[in-house]
C-alpha cells in the first residue's frame, strides 16, 4: 500500500505506507520519562505516531516533513476558504453600492477584515518560501 501522489488520506494518515518487501531494519530507542513526555506531545501535535515523528526528523533534517507541508496544506486551506468568505461580502457591498448609489456603513470593517486576511496570505507565503 502507497500514499501515492494524491491528497487521499492526507488528513488522517498517522503512519507511514508500507513499502514493498517491508522494512528489514528495527533501532530500539530508550528514552527518559521527560522525553517520551515530549515526543507523545510532539507525535500528538503533528498526529503521527513516535516512529514516524522521529525517522521525519531524522531522515528530512534540511527540509520540511510530510507532516509540516500537511500543516501548511490545512493553513492555506483554511486561508482559501476564508478569502472566498471576505470576497463574497466585498461583491455585496459592491453590488450595493452599484445599485442604491450609497456605499453601506459596514463597508470600511469589510475592507479591513479583507486587508487582515491579505495580510495573513502573505504572511504565510513568506513563512513557506523561507523554508
Amino acid at each position: 500500500m502507497s500514499e501515492g501522489n494524491g491528497f487521499a488520506g492526507w488528513k488522517s494518515r498517522r503512519r507511514r505506507a508500507n513499502v514493498d518487501g517491508g522494512r528489514m531494519h528495527r533501532h530500539e530507542v530508550k528514552v527518559s520519562p521527560e522525553e517520551e513526555a515530549q515526543l507523545l506531545a510532539l507525535a500528538e501535535k503533528h498526529r503521527v505516531t513516535i516512529p514516524r515523528l522521529l525517522i521525519e526528523a531524522a531522515l528530512n533534517e534540511d527540509s520540511e516533513s510530510p507532516s509540516e507541508r500537511r500543516d501548511q496544506f490545512m493553513q492555506l486551506s483554511n486561508l482559501q476558504r476564508l478569502i472566498g468568505s471576505v470576497a463574497n461580502n466585498i461583491n455585496q457591498i459592491a453590488r450595493h453600492a452599484n445599485s442604491t448609489g450609497e456605499v453601506p456603513p459596514d463597508a470600511a470593517p469589510a475592507i479591513a477584515h479583507a486587508r487582515s486576511v491579505i495580510i495573513r496570505i502573505d504572511r504565510q507565503l513568506a513563512d513557506m518560501a523561507g523554508r
